[in-house]
């Protein structure tokens, strides 16, 4: 058998994940206990295995996750009001399916952020897209894109997005262009796609954050409803001895 050219058309197919584990099976002599369809089983296996891995680093390279965080770091034991059944729900993506919100709330340094990385990075796993964005950067980032032309191609982009995190509600004035903005951005993703919102504030103090009461209750009217809550208390993680997690304490927020 010429395997020389057999492994060069599979790499010229693109099929890396079949190369690979023919070359294993060259290598292992008791392969040839296995019936031909059990073997172009387990080519197509190893192949089917490697397309879901690239697929997913590319989706966690697009999410742009402020922290590497996952849900199995996450340690309970540190008093937050952190629901270990709420969390293994959220990490279920049901709520993503649905198209519902979800909101965690807390003080500085309690594990927000990367709660949310941590769900995000759920999210990618599960097949969905997602992204993380500092609200105050998104927002300078859509009056840029007004000036170059570029804003409505942003707004759409974004509404493809399954998960959207928007880290730091709450932390600098928003102008009425601001506003405008979110209510733009939140309309086009309402019941169509989930919206993950960190925030130092409470939700019961959004309405005056936002300054402008037609706008905040239209804002408002397309995330609330049907936003699920993961409030979160105690001190700054940064200051903890007793970390939310075991190796990521000083990278949340």
């Amino acid at each position: 058998m010429l395997t020389h050219p057999t492994r060069e058309k599979l790499h010229s197919l693109q099929l890396r994940g079949m190369a690979a584990a023919f070359d294993d099976q060259l290598r292992t002599p008791e392969i040839a206990t296995l019936s031909f369809e059990e073997r172009l089983g387990l080519l197509l296996d190893r192949e089917e295995t490697t397309r879901a891995d690239r697929r997913l680093k590319t989706r966690l390279t697009q999410a742009k996750l402020r922290v590497n965080a996952s849900l199995e770091d996450i340690d309970y034991r540190a008093k937050r009001n952190l629901d270990r059944n709420l969390v293994l729900e959220l990490g279920s993506c049901s709520w993503i399916a649905r198209h519902h919100n979800l909101v965690i709330a807390g003080p500085t340094g309690v594990g927000k952020t990367y709660l949310a990385c941590a769900l995000a990075h759920k999210a990618c796993r599960e097949g969905y897209k997602a992204l993380y964005q500092r609200l105050p950067r998104l927002l300078h980032e859509l009056e840029i894109a007004k000036g170059d032309g570029r804003y409505r191609t942003m707004l759409a982009s974004l509404q493809r997005i399954d998960l959207l995190v928007l880290d730091d509600w709450g932390v600098t004035p928003l102008s009425d262009a601001n506003r405008r903005d979110l209510l733009e951005l939140l309309d086009d993703r309402y019941a169509t796609c989930s919206t993950l919102i960190t925030s130092q504030l409470p939700v019961a103090a959004w309405h005056e954050y936002l300054a402008d009461p037609t706008l905040a209750d239209a804002i408002l009217d397309r995330f609330v409803h049907n936003a699920h809550r993961l409030d979160l208390r105690g001190d700054s993680m940064r200051k903890s001895r007793n970390p939310l997690t075991r190796d990521a304490a000083t990278s949340e927020g």
